[in-house]
């Protein structure tokens, strides 16, 4: 429910999402046009703006194609780029030219899927149809609202914390458009989920989904599973102990702090900064003014990415800097029923 003062924002809001519904109405009655592809087109996004988990599960599903014998590549805006067009990510891309998404999609999979930004997924899904023939599968990451797009599967996230149906449209709340627009999906995924949540309280928080999702489509709960430190440009191997300097540009750092006090480490600072924040020598230096003998500077691999770019490594060199990765985990039976929604995407079908 908006705040006290979201309240004089609630006319606008109303606008806004009226708009919104009017737009989506002329998608979805076939007036303005919507394309579908060759192969199979999986979107992936949320309703809210601010970190709901997509480039894990973007990676998630890329690997299950990959294990499935497909040959998928990744298509996103490139969000926070100080490049425009289309752009193929390659040995020599940053954050500054492909994003820091894309970036870490393409350093995870070790250039062995092919990993394209563009404002417009249209121009960007036929250029990598072109340029890439062997394609099978094209995963959009964060493209719920593109609705010039028709996926042949669409993923709606929504984080157990700020679960869209508890939000209000821009500017009232966080909403990218009113929660009708979860009819849209073709599976839920409830994200950041903690990891002992009970089969009744996924019960309750399913039948808040349902009331806004389409009949009979799949509501699934995912967690975050941390693993072991990774150095960060020259770092030593290992932190040195428990206490530890917090650097974040994401959205939502709360997850990676709780699990950081569970793990045992002590939080001394933590520079938080907007999400896709460009970090600046300027900040680097700041952090490295709190560090004290012993401690260590912690961070997500999404800034990560973003504090190798070429214009920062001097500013870096000699930091003790490490990157928390993570890996989603479906709860009770998610991955197995997701899983089986990717191969009926494979069958023979008609291009409308």
């Amino acid at each position: 429910m908006p705040q006290p003062l979201a309240f004089l924002l609630l006319p606008f809001a109303w606008l806004y999402a009226a708009v919104l519904r009017v737009r989506n109405w002329l998608y979805d009655s076939g007036l303005r046009e919507s394309t579908a592809y060759p192969v199979p087109v999986i979107s992936v996004g949320n309703l809210r703006v601010g970190g709901t988990g997509k480039t894990p599960h973007v990676a998630w599903l890329v690997r299950q194609l990959q294990l499935a014998g497909e040959k998928p590549a990744v298509l996103s805006r490139g969000y926070g780029r100080r490049t425009r067009g289309y752009r193929l990510a390659d040995a020599a891309a940053t954050a500054a030219t492909i994003g820091d998404e894309p970036l870490q999609h393409y350093q995870d999979f070790g250039g062995r899927v092919p990993v394209a930004v563009c404002e417009d997924r249209r121009t960007g899904i036929a250029t990598l149809l072109h340029t890439q023939p062997t394609l099978t599968a094209i995963v959009l990451d964060d493209a719920y609202q593109h609705r010039r797009v028709r996926p042949a599967l669409t993923v709606l996230l929504t984080e157990q914390q700020r679960p869209f149906y508890q939000d209000c449209v821009l500017p009232a709340g966080r909403l990218r458009e009113s929660r009708s627009g979860a009819r849209r999906a073709d599976v839920v995924i409830v994200t950041k989920c903690a990891a002992d949540l009970s089969a009744q309280q996924q019960a309750q928080l399913a039948a808040q989904v349902r009331r806004y999702a389409r009949p009979g489509v799949p509501v699934l709960f995912s967690t975050y599973d941390y693993g072991a430190p990774v150095a960060v440009g020259a770092a030593a191997a290992a932190p040195v102990g428990p206490d530890i300097l917090l650097l974040t540009g994401i959205a939502q750092p709360g997850p990676l702090r709780e699990y950081l006090a569970g793990a045992g480490y002590r939080i001394g600072y933590h520079a938080a900064f907007a999400d896709h924040h460009a970090f600046t020598a300027a900040d680097i230096a700041a952090v490295a003014g709190q560090l004290e003998p012993g401690q260590s500077v912690f961070t997500t691999q999404k800034d990560a990415v973003r504090l190798l770019e070429p214009a920062l490594r001097e500013a870096l060199a000699g930091l003790p800097v490490f990157y928390i990765p993570i890996e989603v985990r479906f709860l009770a039976d998610g991955a197995a029923r997701l899983h089986c929604l990717l191969p009926p995407l494979f069958q023979p079908q008609a291009v409308v």
